[in-house]
């Protein structure tokens, strides 16, 4: 399965009319993860005016939002929003105000949490997910020359390379992708060339 989430933690902060918003963004894979990720912020600012929030997970296929006391559909729907339009997943956010005392009105506040959020998910790692294959390349030197332009064709991450008595290669390609490229690298080497799987991973192309 391919997926997009951030990596660990992020946050980032402005000020709208003398309220703070504080956005945080933590990669969470269950729903117990985000609710302490979500309980964490809340102890970290048990004197602000409001901790809105919202998760998606792929986890049971769930995703929950909440105003936090703020009018109905002016946080966690837009805080939603972001993360879906961000087409992230494994994922809570939660954006933290602390009122100044001036009113943002209905659409004041949709736009300062959808900023909160923005700023936070700008602020994460991204982490591009896919289904991938970890293949070992095993291939006599004079090979070696033959196979970069077929490296080059494909979506490909090397991990190691040593040469030794023969060249071998250690990579990770999108699994969708590995068989076309072990028929491209054989047919290229004349058949001179092992192309072995040795595991399906979830890897990140980001």
């Amino acid at each position: 399965m391919n997926y997009k989430t951030v990596n660990g933690s992020a946050e980032d902060r402005f000020i709208e009319k003398k309220s703070e918003f504080i956005g945080y963004i933590r990669h969470t894979e269950s729903e117990a993860e985000a609710l302490a990720f979500i309980s964490e912020i809340r102890a970290m600012h048990r004197k602000a005016t409001h901790n809105c929030y919202a998760y998606i997970l792929r986890d049971n296929n769930l995703s929950r939002h909440s105003d936090d006391g703020e009018p109905g559909g002016t946080a966690g729907v837009p805080i939603y929003e972001v993360l879906r339009k961000e087409g992230l997943t494994d994922v809570t956010c939660v954006v933290t105000r602390y009122f100044g005392g001036i009113l943002l009105g209905a659409g004041g506040l949709v736009r300062a949490y959808t900023k909160g959020a923005k700023l936070a998910c700008d602020a994460a790692e991204k982490l591009d997910m896919r289904s991938a294959a970890k293949l070992r390349l095993t291939l006599a030197y004079p090979m070696y020359g033959r196979i970069g332009k077929t490296l080059g064709e494909y979506d490909v991450r090397t991990e190691s390379e040593d040469f030794g008595a023969d060249v071998v290669i250690t990579l990770f390609i999108p699994l969708e992708d590995a068989d076309s490229f072990a028929a491209a690298l054989t047919e290229v080497c004349n058949g001179s060339i092992s192309v072995e799987k040795l595991s399906e991973i979830e890897y990140n192309f980001g």
